[in-house]
């Protein structure tokens, strides 16, 4: 667990952009809520390695999306059932239902169309979000952590020059 948090703090306070972190979190939120053997999620992989996308935020919130869509699966289920049975809709999703290509999107299960279509609606606005929340954790509580005496004491002990020196990470400061 301490680990874990370790590898977050090293995102959040690496000199990775933050639009880059931010759309990590997103492209994990969209692959994480929905069932992982979709094409959609093929896509989303393809855009993260494509994209100037931090790989390591994406892997390390995938699991954590992946966990809390099992908590949303019942909004995901209401939402996709909704969407699956509305009368002006049945045709289309007959005919999508006809082509092999969409039949293996599996868009017919209820929690993939509500998960994703979850996803998509909440993708900007939680990329704006995320990256608002990366800006001012970095303006306020990093540099406020970074200036404590404690902080200065660790880095300044012969223990962290060699970890930094050992691991590539360097003076920071």
């Amino acid at each position: 667990m301490l680990n874990l948090i370790a590898r977050i703090l090293k995102v959040l306070n690496s000199e990775t952009n933050p639009g880059q972190i931010s759309l990590a979190l997103c492209f994990a939120m969209l692959a994480g809520f929905t069932p992982i053997c979709t094409l959609h999620n093929i896509l989303v992989l393809v855009l993260v390695l494509i994209l100037r996308v931090n790989l390591s935020a994406f892997i390390l919130a995938l699991p954590f999306f992946s966990g809390i869509a099992y908590i949303l699966d019942p909004l995901f289920h209401k939402i996709g059932f909704t969407v699956l049975t509305a009368g002006p809709l049945l045709d289309l999703w007959t005919a999508l239902y006809n082509s092999t290509l969409w039949r293996m999107e599996r868009f017919y299960n209820t929690i993939v169309m509500g998960s994703l279509l979850f996803s998509l609606i909440i993708f900007v606005p939680a990329y704006m979000a995320s990256n608002r929340i990366i800006l001012r954790y970095r303006e306020h509580i990093l540099e406020y952590v970074r200036k404590s005496r404690i902080a200065q004491i660790i880095k300044g002990s012969k223990i962290y020059r060699i970890y930094s020196s050992l691991s590539g990470m360097g003076d920071e400061s």
